[in-house]
């Protein structure tokens, strides 16, 4: 047994088969919901796993999961490790353009979607020469092109629920597609034994990793049931996939949404006795205070133990509200990316005034990205992570070389996210380089503006942009969404709250009111559409 996920699953399996393992509540209001026991999900995911061997794919070919959350998402990814095929992640917000562009860069060999995304698959697919075969999850709407396809239930009717698969590798691959905040999606590739320990912690989160991939059964065997885990995050993303693997990796319960729906999550939190919630920043977390003050005041909260964010950061002053509300969560803003998996955690005086503070783990370091070596204390540099790394950037050979390198034995991967550190390790991370904003000779970083817009008590949510200017070179312009029912702000009224968190030449000069900031559905910020706003309300 080596440490491969589909090994590592079932090995999990043969402890705890019949321990629910996984829950799918569907909303709003329906009722309707499937569960799944250990054994259950693992013979659901041979039958399909079969079907795709059948289907003449091959070990190392990839697959692609264009699906909303669901039992099929799980079943499809497990079924994808069973059989040696590399899992591939397809946001579903993507349209005609972009798909050709994902389909054919990460050489999709076969691809199952869910049944509503018909039409811009059938758009996609004369321009994917690679893609080959296609299953289908639900009833195509009326008039949906018509495709040589396989059914869901067919695909899964048509296998064994047995086992029965050859040996696996730790070297097998697991694709992660990140967009990131700008640019084409890049797809990081990761050894399975790597995401393991870098991604899962290695089996325990919050303890030693297991020495030997038995152990983790062993653990798992030696414990009990009982902690419910809720990512509310689309799967497509990696911190829900994640999330659910860590999951199962202590033999506990998943409980997924198709779609985050604010008063759904609290009720199945109450209903399901949730422990820990997965999410991405104020864009998930906000809507949770504004519910449990209105439709869903009253909500049992009690089970509730933990509350992470990762990709974005939660603001001291909305994590400060549902505090007020749910006082004994313990709420954590988790540093990681789909390229280094996790960082570290921010610190308790974490805040407007500081800062993004971080405790980094033992493999991180801020270096000088010129020499790769780490900066002195109170120098910027960039952040990088060595050990159990990715290999790299799929097809993207050039941008592999930009970000990842070999040093005293070790591979290297450094970062976007530029940061300093403390003489006691602590590290302040300032943003990314590549929304850092050059002002008068000064650099701004979005996400410490952004921090102190959003402690104005009538801003809702609010994204920075460096915008074209004569004097400056660039300036910093503020693109903000009211609270409902707030008054209008003014620049002066930005400029002056701004004053008290952070440096001069840091404040707005310009301010976008918009009815709505533009996220991707996890949560993360869309910088390019608010540069975009921004310049066109300056005139450019």
């Amino acid at each position: 047994m080596e440490y491969n996920l589909a090994d590592l699953f079932e090995s999990i399996v043969d402890v705890v088969p019949d321990r629910e393992a996984l829950v799918y509540v569907d909303h709003p209001g329906t009722g309707a919901e499937r569960r799944l026991t250990y054994r259950e999900l693992d013979e659901a995911a041979n039958r399909l796993a079969h079907h795709l061997i059948a289907s003449g794919l091959k070990p190392g070919e990839h697959l692609g999961l264009h699906l909303y959350n669901g039992i099929e998402y799980v079943q499809t990814m497990l079924a994808a490790l069973k059989a040696r095929l590399v899992p591939v992640n397809v946001n579903y917000r993507y349209v005609e353009e972009e798909l050709v562009y994902l389909y054919r860069d990460a050489d999709l060999a076969a691809l199952v979607f869910d049944a509503e995304f018909t039409e811009r698959v059938a758009a996609a697919l004369p321009k994917t020469e690679k893609l080959r075969h296609l299953v289908r999850v639900g009833q195509a709407p009326a008039g949906a092109p018509a495709l040589d396809l396989v059914e869901f239930t067919d695909a899964e009717a048509s296998g064994s629920s047995g086992r029965g698969f050859g040996p696996r590798s730790a070297d097998d691959l697991f694709i992660i597609y990140t967009g990131g905040t700008t640019g084409m999606p890049k797809g990081v590739m990761w050894r399975q034994e790597d995401l393991f320990f870098a991604g899962l912690f290695g089996g325990a989160p919050s303890g030693e990793p297991v020495q030997r991939p038995e152990e983790l059964a062993e653990r798992v065997a030696a414990g009990s049931a009982g902690l419910t885990f809720f990512p509310t995050p689309p799967l497509m993303h990696g911190t829900s996939t994640l999330t659910t693997f860590v999951a199962f990796d202590y033999g506990q319960r998943v409980v997924l949404h198709r779609k985050y729906v604010p008063e759904e999550v609290l009720r199945t939190i109450e209903k399901e006795k949730v422990f820990s919630v997965s999410l991405v920043g104020d864009a998930m977390l906000r809507p949770l205070v504004d519910a449990l003050r209105g439709p869903c005041k009253g909500t049992d909260m009690s089970s509730l133990f933990s509350l992470s964010s990762s990709g974005a950061i939660m603001s001291d002053t909305v994590r400060a509200e549902f505090q007020e509300l749910v006082p004994n969560v313990m709420l954590l803003n988790n540093f990681g990316s789909s390229e280094s998996g996790s960082n570290g955690r921010a610190t308790a005086d974490s805040g407007p005034e500081k800062g993004f503070r971080i405790e980094v783990n033992e493999r991180t370091q801020v270096v000088d990205p010129a020499t790769y070596e780490p900066v002195a204390v109170g120098e910027v540099g960039r952040l990088a992570q060595r050990g159990h790394v990715p290999l790299g950037y799929y097809n993207d050979p050039k941008k592999t070389a930009e970000t990842f390198f070999q040093k005293d034995d070790q591979r290297w991967v450094l970062l976007g996210d530029m940061a300093t550190v403390d003489e006691n390790g602590i590290v302040t991370v300032l943003g990314r380089g590549s929304q850092c904003i050059n002002t008068g000779g000064e650099k701004v970083y979005p996400e410490e503006v952004e921090q102190a817009l959003k402690s104005h008590p009538d801003v809702y949510d609010a994204l920075v942009a460096g915008v074209p200017d004569p004097k400056w070179g660039n300036h910093v312009a503020a693109v903000v969404q009211l609270r409902e029912g707030a008054p209008a702000l003014t620049l002066e009224d930005i400029q002056t709250h701004c004053r008290t968190h952070v440096a001069g030449y840091k404040i707005p000069r310009q301010l976008v009111v918009t009815d709505t900031i533009q996220r991707s559905p996890s949560g993360k910020a869309d910088y390019r559409w608010a540069k975009a706003l921004a310049e066109k309300d300056a005139g450019l």
